[in-house]
């Protein structure tokens, strides 16, 4: 039958006097062209977000590097946001625990991770992952970057790269270094080190930088790569000697140190990075929003000088930009662990 004139007043008159009894009748009341209840277009969700505290899930225990870094940043976010972003420690497995719980969570902008190193090596490390770095997660933006020193001790007659490159040759296998654990962000470096420079030393992993650090001083570790807060007081004491930066440039923390990419191996880039990320299906509109305000912030003086406090670049980046620079990240370190190392994860 026609939809004339006659037929919709007909058809809404009867809504209307039937409505209070018929459940069914008032939605397709509002349903009809022309009304005056007519329902108001639906809002963007990041005009709203966030609506209630946000999950920011740390893969490390307090006082570990990315869990600085995303606390330097958490206050922040909550002040220009409106509502609390809560650091939430969720240590072990080399950061996969914590990954496995925000894949697995709702993608509505309310859990977000601290995605690092660690976590993106672990992708060609682990076999049996519940997770996929790519699939799983959505980059949202970078919050640092940190160059990782390269140090010998005081025994060791290398004052440079170069020399040092020179010494583990003449002593092949002989040479012992440190990192702070199996497929963690130490090891890699050095495992790409090696792979970059053709050399071999004998591996000896810790449970930490305060049990490495230690036995570098005293001459039972020859070399390891380390964060400079961690390092920077045993260099400046003179107790151990820092060859070069394992970052593309040079830290302004400490512009004195070379980057080993300049000492004779170009292209060398091994770099701690911390990142915000959602999961995979969190709305885009969301997730700009959440970039918007990270680089905001990324830009102040404040959160640089808080980030060089803990020898860390802020590193502002689009969406873009934070994509492109994880999927490199995955190809280089698959590289590393697969091709020429063979790591295996613990």
């Amino acid at each position: 039958m026609p939809c004339t004139s006659h037929t919709f007043y007909t058809v809404y008159t009867f809504c209307r006097r039937v409505a209070p009894l018929l459940p069914w009748a008032l939605p397709l009341m509002l349903a009809m062209p022309g009304t005056s209840s007519a329902q108001p277009a639906s809002t963007s969700s990041a005009q709203t977000y966030p609506t209630k505290p946000v999950r920011v899930i740390s893969p490390y225990p307090p006082g570990s590097s990315a869990d600085i870094i995303g606390r330097i940043y958490a206050p922040k976010l909550t002040d220009t946001l409106g509502k609390q972003f809560v650091v939430d420690n969720r240590a072990g497995a080399s950061g996969n625990i914590a990954a496995e719980i925000v894949a697995r969570a709702a993608p509505d902008g309310y859990t977000l991770l601290l995605l690092n190193t660690a976590v993106v090596a672990s992708q060609p490390l682990y076999k049996n992952l519940p997770f996929d770095v790519t699939r799983d997660f959505q980059p949202v933006g970078m919050l640092g970057i940190a160059g990782y020193l390269l140090v010998v001790n005081q025994a060791v007659p290398a004052k440079s790269v170069q020399e040092l490159v020179a010494h583990a040759k003449a002593r092949a296998g002989k040479l012992v270094y440190a990192s702070t654990g199996i497929g963690g962000g130490l090891h890699l470096a050095m495992e790409f080190f090696k792979m970059q420079t053709g050399i071999n030393m004998l591996h000896v992993p810790y449970k930490g930088s305060a049990l490495a650090v230690p036995d570098l001083i005293s001459g039972q570790i020859d070399t390891m790569f380390g964060s400079a807060p961690a390092l920077l007081p045993h260099v400046r004491s003179g107790r151990i000697r820092a060859l070069g930066i394992s970052s593309a440039k040079r830290s302004p923390a400490f512009p004195d140190i070379p980057t080993i990419a300049e000492s004779g191996l170009p292209g060398f880039d091994a770099v701690s990075f911390t990142a915000l990320a959602v999961p995979t299906g969190t709305p885009r509109d969301i997730i700009t929003k959440l970039n918007t305000v990270l680089n905001q912030h990324a830009r102040s003086p404040e959160i640089i000088t808080a980030l060089a406090n803990q020898s860390t670049d802020a590193a502002p980046m689009t969406l873009d930009q934070t994509t492109t620079y994880i999927r490199d990240e995955i190809v280089k370190w698959k590289k590393v662990v697969v091709v020429a190392a063979g790591v295996k994860g613990e």
